[in-house]
């Protein structure tokens, strides 16, 4: 399969294939050292060559364009799950700022994160308050003209190497959104995860924050925040999915087995006709959803729902598949469809689990429906 063919779809215009292959480009020359346990180096790295590449840009911006983000999203992806993380987590945590920002604060940190100087994280996620936002324990109260804030936030990526945090957090008009710099917070309790990556559990006591937006106006600004991204995990699993799949057929059609190529079997053709369907309507659902979103015709969360929760689904069963169609090869540590089966779980799990995913559907399903 032609990886770049689905960019001539009406959902895409010229610059965006050009971009693709741009980025090609770029990931096929430099991304090769973006896998190891050291994901603090290579994320720093990777933040800094992002950066200066100018690839940055497209995810940390007052006016996103969400088919690029995550069609770079998918060809990052495709190469190494850690530079598909560290592109993603720029913009996952300034576009809050670009949405709602003061100009003071958009002058102080989106220029800083574009050019690849500073790494952002979004600090959401607390011990007791994961899929259900609205529970958190977080709190901030107003000191004269700043705020302090108290309280803990887990599952951070970004956690331990941040220059700055987005923070959700509970005040008195409802859930606010702050920027907390490093120094605020503790962020020395690291959590491991199956696949390497920089996160952390925070703490934050008496730490100072500056509101961004409207106080009461966070949990509004978190949502709208997830109806661009999301779309582009659906796009990094289809990175995951086509790396996949790649593999497996090649070692498929090499690999000999009873005196005939492993693909001439027909229960491989089967599990490749099932990857190379599902990869498809994933990206149908995945790029829809973005479009959607660039249009600027309303909100895009039923679609986002749907793309991020069938994407996702579908890596892991086609990643699944890879791993037995390459056998123990599968398994050995460091073969890529063996990192793949590591990275690839987490994307059901994040910005909303599929169980969320089905709930945001149905409900707005049932809107709808007669009374």
């Amino acid at each position: 399969m032609d990886r770049f063919a689905h960019y001539e779809w009406p959902f895409f215009e010229p610059r965006h294939a050009a971009l693709a292959r741009r980025a090609e480009s770029f990931a096929s020359a430099s991304l090769g050292f973006a896998h190891g346990e050291d994901a603090d180096a290579i994320c720093r790295r990777l933040v800094q060559d992002f950066g200066c590449a100018g690839f940055l840009h497209h995810c940390v911006s007052e006016s996103p364009d969400v088919r690029s983000i995550a069609l770079l999203r998918e060809v990052f992806a495709y190469h190494a799950g850690l530079a598909d993380f560290a592109f993603a987590m720029a913009g996952l945590s300034t576009v809050p700022i670009a949405l709602a920002g003061s100009a003071a604060l958009k002058k102080k940190y989106l220029a800083r994160t574009a050019a690849g100087e500073a790494i952002a994280a979004f600090a959401l996620s607390e011990p007791q308050a994961g899929s259900d936002a609205k529970a958190l324990a977080t709190t901030a109260r107003r000191d004269g003209s700043g705020w302090i804030l108290d309280g803990t936030k887990t599952w951070i990526s970004n956690g331990g190497i941040a220059d700055f945090f987005v923070v959700f957090a509970r005040a008195e008009e409802g859930i606010s959104a702050f920027v907390v710099e490093a120094g605020e917070v503790d962020a020395s309790e690291r959590i491991e995860i199956v696949a390497p990556h920089p996160m952390a559990t925070i703490k934050l006591s008496g730490a100072r924050g500056e509101l961004l937006g409207e106080a009461g106006q966070g949990f509004q600004l978190a949502m709208r925040n997830l109806d661009i991204f999301r779309p582009t995990v659906a796009a990094a699993s289809l990175g995951f999915s086509r790396r996949a799949m790649d593999e497996a057929v090649r070692h498929a059609t090499e690999r000999k087995l009873f005196g005939r190529a492993l693909a001439e079997f027909q229960m491989s053709q089967a599990k490749i006709a099932d990857m190379a369907t599902a990869i498809d309507a994933g990206s149908l659902l995945a790029y829809r959803a973005a479009w959607v979103k660039d249009q600027g015709k309303g909100r895009n969360t039923r679609e986002a729902a749907m793309a991020k929760m069938f994407a996702t689904e579908s890596a892991q069963k086609i990643v699944d598949d890879a791993v037995q169609l390459c056998g123990g090869l599968g398994v050995m540590r460091g073969h890529p469809v063996e990192r793949l089966y590591r990275e690839v779980r987490a994307l059901r799990i994040y910005e909303g689990a599929t169980e969320v995913q089905k709930l945001v559907i149905a409900r707005d399903v049932l809107k709808g429906a007669p009374a």
